[in-house]
């Protein structure tokens, strides 16, 4: 193990910790996927269209970059 290892796991741990509190705690404004929607902007065509097209590229360079 490194400190690379450390450090993204302690990110993906802190991340899971905070969105189980937000669920366990009803609190769904403060959920990754709500962020996310407001991020994106996805109520909108343009901002659903761009999260899709943002969404698939990433997809396919993390397959690539992980497997490749």
């Amino acid at each position: 193990m490194n400190a690379g290892d450390v450090v993204w796991g302690g990110l993906i741990l802190a991340g899971a910790a905070f969105e189980t509190w937000a669920l366990r705690k009803a609190r769904q404004r403060d959920t990754l996927s709500a962020a996310t929607r407001r991020w994106f902007w996805v109520h909108t065509k343009a901002g659903a269209a761009v999260f899709v097209v943002g969404w698939v590229a990433f997809s396919v360079w993390w397959v690539h970059h992980i497997v490749g």
